[in-house]
């Protein structure tokens, strides 16, 4: 009876306890700049100086972005608009698209340059057909950044150009990252192309990350002296999904090998990766025994 009482109040106990699941663990990565990986439920899997505020340089395009595609589905937009290309969207500086005074560009193909060949005079020349002047773009992007809780973002221009009011972090830059991509799937492509054609000139993203087998489905990279080499990632793999932020990297080499380290933590801790084996440790070399000799003299 006694022992038959003790089997049912085990039970109880350990239904009460919650079962321990055993992950794989793998070392966090050494990394190079400032980063957050969050997954498909939006958890910080991982965490460098995430809330660190710091200059976005171009991946302000993705608020760019965001809202273009939320005036194209509400029907404010479309994209076969001609959109008719002003002075002011011209001349923004450097990185351009050849965009040139008086001509008529298909919003759509604004769009990839604003995505694929990060082009501040596309970005210009988007934020004017929206709202009728970048002023007034602007302020749309600071309401929108507040809606979506982005505490420690704002904005200043439509393209990342340096402005000392311009500021965001990676945690932000995350959110505003992952809204983007499941909000409006349309931008995935735009994000994950490789090259883009105007004007017979083509603008090539030479990125690593899109060649190895990562799963890397949509990316924007951003550079200022200011900022350093910022990075936004989209990962799909094995039904799992990740949004990485990297900023403040001294090279773009070191971008692409920190984001590269960042996934691999990532598929590990989701287990869709083995964590790799530590080397085997060496046993210690036993000293060597110098046997002397002595001649009599």
């Amino acid at each position: 009876m006694h022992r038959a009482r003790a089997v049912v109040i085990g039970i109880a106990l350990a239904l009460l306890v919650p079962s321990v699941v055993v992950a794989q663990t793998v070392r966090a990565p050494a990394l190079n700049a400032e980063a957050v990986l969050l997954d498909s439920d939006g958890r910080t899997v991982y965490a460098k100086n995430a809330d660190h505020e710091r200059a976005p340089a171009s991946l302000v395009k993705l608020m760019t972005l965001y809202l273009a595609f939320e005036d194209v589905e509400a029907g404010r937009a479309d994209l076969e608009d001609l959109v008719v290309i002003s002075s002011y969207a011209a001349t923004t500086p450097r990185y351009r698209m050849g965009l040139r005074v008086g001509e008529q560009v298909p919003f759509r193909v604004l769009l990839e340059g604003v995505a694929i060949a990060s082009a501040n005079d596309a970005a210009t020349a988007v934020a004017e057909h929206l709202e009728g002047d970048e002023g007034a773009f602007v302020n749309r992007m600071n309401d929108k950044a507040r809606e979506m809780g982005l505490l420690a973002t704002r904005f200043a221009n439509p393209h990342g150009l340096p402005d000392p009011a311009q500021r965001s972090n990676a945690r932000d830059m995350a959110q505003l990252t992952a809204r983007l991509l499941h909000d409006y799937p349309a931008s995935r492509p735009l994000l994950g192309g490789q090259t883009f054609i105007y004007r017979g000139r083509v603008y090539a993203r030479h990125i690593p990350l899109f060649n190895d087998p990562l799963g890397v489905q949509a990316l924007k990279t951003g550079f200022t002296n200011e900022a350093g080499y910022n990075l936004a990632v989209g990962a799909w793999r094995n039904g799992h999904e990740f949004i990485m932020i990297v900023l403040g990297c001294r090279s773009r080499a070191l971008s692409f090998l920190d984001a590269k380290r960042l996934l691999h933590y990532g598929f590990v801790e989701a287990g869709i990766e083995t964590p790799p084996e530590a080397p085997p440790r060496k046993a210690p070399r036993k000293p060597v025994r110098v046997k002397r000799t002595f001649r009599r003299r």
